[in-house]
Formats: structure tokens, C-alpha cells, sequence
């Protein structure tokens, strides 16, 4: 086991991820500043946030309880993104990058929970 959640490759791709996120959304309308934009980055802090407060629960139980809470966040991103890109907000291109960013935090979180939960 890693000696901290910030050796988890999960941990560090999200947090890149809502890196990336953040800046993506400085061009989004000001008009959605407190709608759609807000609500994004709730969703994308909550991914790396809920991993490491898994990691630092001192039962198996509760590790897998935030793991999953971080896989929903996966899954309300990735229809946060949709919709910005169907309101023309994120681009085509952009939507696809970080769908594709998503899809293998989201695959890499399910094999952890997969393996956790056999333990």
C-alpha cells in the first residue's frame, strides 16, 4: 500500500484533471459563474478530495464509501461536461480530451474499489 494518497496515481491524475478543469472554465460565460461553472468544480475537487479522506479512514469500509463517492463525482462530470458542451461552452475537441481524462480516473477508481473490496 502507498505510504500516503499522494503516491496514488488516481489521486495525482485528478488532481490534475481539476486542474485542467479550472482552467477550461475561464472562458466559460460569467453568466454561469454561479451555475454550471460553480457546480463543475465542486464535482472535480470532490475526486481527488474524497480519495484522500478514504485513505486516511481507518477501516476498509470507509475507504470504500469515499471511493465511491469519488467515482459519482466521476460520473456527475462527465454530465457536467456533456451539457457545456451541448450549451457550446467547451468545444468538441475539449469535451472529448477531458471525457477521455475521466473515463480512465473513473476505470482506474473501479479497479481500486474492485480490489479493495476482495480483501
Amino acid at each position: 500500500m502507498p505510504k500516503t494518497y499522494r503516491d496514488l496515481i488516481v489521486w495525482q491524475k485528478a488532481v490534475q484533471f481539476v486542474t485542467e478543469i479550472y482552467s477550461v472554465l475561464k472562458s466559460f460565460p460569467k453568466e454561469e459563474l454561479f451555475g454550471l461553472t460553480a457546480q463543475i468544480k465542486r464535482s472535480a475537487i470532490s475526486i481527488p478530495s474524497n480519495i484522500a479522506e478514504g485513505y486516511g479512514r481507518k477501516s476498509t469500509k470507509d475507504y470504500l464509501r469515499f471511493l465511491q463517492i469519488a467515482m459519482g463525482s466521476i460520473f456527475e462530470i462527465q454530465t457536467q461536461l456533456e451539457i457545456s458542451k451541448n450549451l457550446q461552452f467547451l468545444p468538441e475537441k475539449s469535451f472529448a480530451e477531458f471525457y477521455d481524462k475521466s473515463r480512465e480516473i473513473e476505470r482506474m477508481l473501479s479497479s481500486m474499489i474492485s480490489k479493495i473490496d476482495k480483501c
